[in-house]
């Protein structure tokens, strides 16, 4: 493979690394919310005091 091809390839693949990170990121966010929304959830069911708990 020569220099050129090479270069071509980097620049084609860049955007597709980039919009793959990003979607990873979005996905993390969610993710990371739903897992907050359903331990808040769950505490609240069994009536735990989540902010006060301290786990050291």
């Amino acid at each position: 493979m020569t220099d050129d091809n090479r270069h071509h390839d980097t620049i084609r693949r860049n955007p597709l690394l980039e919009a793959a990170r990003e979607e990873m990121v979005k996905f993390e966010r969610r993710e990371n919310q739903f897992r907050k929304k359903d331990r808040e959830e769950r505490a609240a069911e069994l009536h735990l005091p989540l902010n006060e708990i301290k786990v050291h």
